[in-house]
């Protein structure tokens, strides 16, 4: 690691939970509300569950009995999202009832999601492909189900006080989020535009809000992990990064400690047949 090692994957996705949860664009929700009524339950596929704060954040603002389908292809976070949903009702008190599967969500068919009313994911997309993005597009069209995608990152950020080296990691970042891994080229931040555009192509109309994260003294746990993730992915892509970025490494993170850092990191989120 270039500054400090970061989490462990499932620590971090516990630690920016809160700051999802406060990203996601609500009136996307009410959006797709209408199109939930009349199951019981209402059976809700969330695609990449990670540790649960999808389904934990969305149970919570539906009303009436829900059936939730986790996918993953790790078992550990399924076992852990599954747990972290003991005790989640609905918004008026209803039962909601959890499945786990694992496996390559990206081969999901129409099938597998027929007996849904709604797919939904958050921050996902960026770790797709753009032929994985088509399938999963695919099969969401193909079985007639709209889906709420969350928390894409469009590669922009914003760190207060600015500093000139803010620019140089982003761009080294972003590059890094668009790496081939074992033969798989990833859309990183060009992501929600190539599923945006993929749900078009198909005649489905697509709502797009902002959400992005706005961390402040609040969530300078957070800010200061994000930040030595950030850096770490741009220093991996240029490895020259490294030894320029190691006092600004330390500005940063000492700002962090202190509550002086402001960190905004643009998302979005997208409604696809709502």
């Amino acid at each position: 690691m270039t500054v400090e090692e970061t989490l462990p994957f499932a620590d971090w996705l516990r630690l920016r939970e809160p700051a999802d949860a406060a990203a996601r664009a609500e009136d996307l929700v009410d959006a797709v509300r209408p199109r939930l009524a009349g199951g019981d339950p209402i059976v809700i596929h969330d695609l990449g569950s990670g540790t649960g704060s999808m389904s934990r954040w969305l149970a919570a603002r539906l009303t009436g009995p829900q059936h939730w389908v986790l996918h993953d292809r790790d078992a550990d976070l399924l076992a852990r999202a599954a747990d972290g949903m003991a005790g989640v009702t609905a918004a008026d008190g209803a039962p909601v009832t959890v499945d786990t599967r694992c496996g390559d969500l990206t081969r999901l068919s129409a099938a597998d999601l027929s007996d849904g009313a709604l797919v939904t994911a958050s921050a996902l997309l960026d770790m797709l492909t753009a032929e994985e993005v088509e399938r999963v597009v695919a099969a969401c069209v193909d079985a007639g189900r709209p889906a709420l995608f969350a928390v894409s990152v469009t590669g922009r950020v914003r760190l207060t006080p600015p500093d000139p080296l803010d620019a140089i990691v982003e761009e080294a970042f972003n590059a890094h989020q668009r790496r081939t891994v074992d033969g798989r080229r990833l859309l990183g931040p060009d992501a929600a535009d190539a599923t945006a555009a993929a749900f078009a192509r198909r005649g489905v109309p697509v709502r797009e809000r902002p959400s992005p994260w706005r961390l402040g003294p609040e969530q300078a746990d957070l800010a200061a992990e994000w930040f030595r993730g950030w850096l770490d992915a741009g220093c991996e892509h240029r490895p020259e990064l490294t030894g320029a970025t190691r006092a600004y490494a330390q500005r940063r993170l000492a700002d962090a400690a202190a509550g002086r850092l402001g960190v905004l990191v643009e998302h979005r989120d997208l409604l696809a047949g709502g």
